[in-house]
């Protein structure tokens, strides 16, 4: 049985992937800041252990108490937004929190775990992203979400470019417009959670070290850089 460990797991996406995960057959350790607040998630009978994926000390932790764990698919889900104003009132201190969550704790994430996942038979590292991050599709707004998931892209697009000869795949998958608690007074037409954990589940399981440094959505179009 391959196994799966998902950050951020106790609500929106990340509880969606957990979901999905389960349902076709995977063993998971879903991770997220208050195990005991996350009933749905307890729910499910998975593993799930308390993180928070910016405490590092943290993160070393959970890797030392999962030693000899194998881990098939490693999926760094876990991220925050920001409404950032326009220029003249931008809050500094918000912006390298969402780096921090979005992208430096990714990174920290795959270099912690990445014994395990070279242990196991798939040897997957997945960031979710965002389309918001295609530097040649934007067109403005969202400046501090943008910015760390276009630096996710590149830092994973690198990891997968050093990891390729230890057989690692390393990819960034967007999981779609989803109906979850940051859009749900947004405009616009999304897909369910169900959908796109669903269709990342599938990406996920269905990637070949030939995919590695790809940036994809959950449906398996490639979106461009």
């Amino acid at each position: 049985m391959p196994t799966a460990l998902i950050t951020g797991a106790s609500r929106g996406i990340g509880l969606g992937l957990t979901r999905a995960f389960c349902a076709r057959g995977w063993s998971v350790v879903a991770t997220c800041r208050d195990p005991a607040g996350a009933a749905e998630l307890q729910a499910l009978g998975v593993r799930v252990e308390p993180l928070d994926v910016t405490d590092f000390a943290a993160v070393d932790a959970l890797a030392a108490r999962l030693k000899g764990v194998a881990v098939d698919a490693l999926v760094a889900n876990a991220g925050i937004a920001h409404r950032d104003t326009a220029l003249g009132s931008l809050d500094y201190a918000a912006w390298r929190r969402v780096l921090e969550t979005n992208l430096i704790a990714p990174v920290k994430l795959a270099e912690a775990f990445l014994d395990h996942v070279l242990a196991s038979d798939q040897r997957k590292i997945v960031g979710i992203s965002s389309s918001l991050a295609s530097v040649a599709a934007t067109n403005g707004g969202n400046l501090f979400y943008r910015t760390s998931k276009t630096a996710l892209n590149m830092a994973y697009r690198t990891l997968a470019m050093e990891l390729q000869p230890r057989g690692a795949t390393v990819v960034t998958l967007s999981p779609g417009y989803v109906d979850t608690d940051l859009t749900r007074d947004m405009g616009g037409a999304k897909v369910s959670v169900e959908t796109s954990a669903q269709g990342l589940v599938r990406a996920i399981e269905a990637l070949t070290p030939r995919d590695t440094g790809r940036f994809f959505r959950y449906t398996g179009e490639t979106i461009p850089w």
